[in-house]
């Protein structure tokens, strides 16, 4: 018997890996929770359906989210996390010694629970003594401080469901008065290859525009996200993603990662045309 899991990337694309068996499936209070396991990517969670990580490239997606705004400005000690209850990101900011305190807030707690029991290559350091642990909404955590953090990183679901207040004016100007002078903010940002996703992408990206003086957008290639090209957000209020990059420093460091380097850093600003004029257009 073939079993495939399969996720509607449009009403006429499908995206489909094939299931050796389903590990876990559970509804939590906000979302149906799956885990399965597959030959060719490992072991995968969904959440209500829809591809959440990987075993096989989930290093891509939390390269990406992590090392581009701690590479500019490798002087980060305090962050919030917002969403990322798979534990990859705060793996990968864990590798900074520099780092002090990282505040991660994830809606639901089932998540976290599934993930360290069955995905331990992405939540290994979710009790490192740095982490704190907050189950709430992130929309409403971060309404209630001002000037604390230097980085934001929001590693939210889609749009729609428990992730949609995190895409609104009102959590990105929140967002702003939660960072200090020189604050980070990186968002994922979806894709704009299907029409479906990019009009919920394009007003995301105007939002952070109006809160943020500097706003880019950058790329990645993930092969089991909708179209396999991914946008990240980079919003601050005092540094360029390119023309800030402590590219010595952070070489200096002697991370070894698997996707990520200074030199795709600067690359991954360099956005394809089609993208440039969806965010560009009226």
């Amino acid at each position: 018997m073939d079993l495939w899991y399969t996720e509607n990337h449009t009403e006429e694309a499908r995206f489909s890996i094939k299931i050796d068996k389903q590990l876990v499936s559970l509804q939590s209070d906000f979302q149906r929770i799956d885990i399965f396991e597959s030959k060719e990517f490992g072991r995968i969670l969904t959440l209500d359906g829809y591809l959440m990580v990987t075993e096989k490239d989930e290093f891509i997606y939390h390269d990406m989210i992590t090392h581009v705004p701690m590479a500019t400005n490798p002087g980060i000690k305090k962050v919030l996390v917002i969403g990322a209850g798979d534990g990859g990101t705060v793996r990968e900011l864990l590798r900074y010694k520099t780092i002090e305190d990282i505040d991660m807030v994830e809606i639901d707690e089932e998540v976290v629970k599934v993930c360290k029991e069955y995905l331990p290559v992405t939540a290994c350091g979710l009790t490192d003594e740095r982490v704190h642990l907050y189950f709430e909404d992130g929309l409403k955590y971060v309404r209630r401080y001002e000037n604390k953090y230097d980085l934001i990183i929001v590693d939210s679901t889609d749009p729609f469901g428990p992730g949609e207040g995190l895409f609104t004016k009102e959590f990105y100007g929140n967002c702003y008065r939660a960072l200090r002078e020189d604050g980070i903010l990186v968002n994922q940002h979806e894709s704009m290859y299907y029409s479906s996703y990019a009009a919920s992408m394009k007003r995301a990206h105007q939002r952070i525009k109006d809160s943020f003086p500097i706003a880019k957008i950058y790329q990645a290639h993930i092969p089991t996200y909708p179209s396999g090209h991914w946008l990240f957000g980079f919003a601050s209020k005092k540094f360029d993603p390119v023309k800030d990059l402590d590219e010595d420093r952070w070489n200096q460091l002697g991370l070894k990662t698997r996707y990520y380097n200074t030199d795709l850093h600067v690359g991954s600003f360099a956005i394809p045309n089609y993208v440039k004029e969806q965010l560009e257009s009226e």
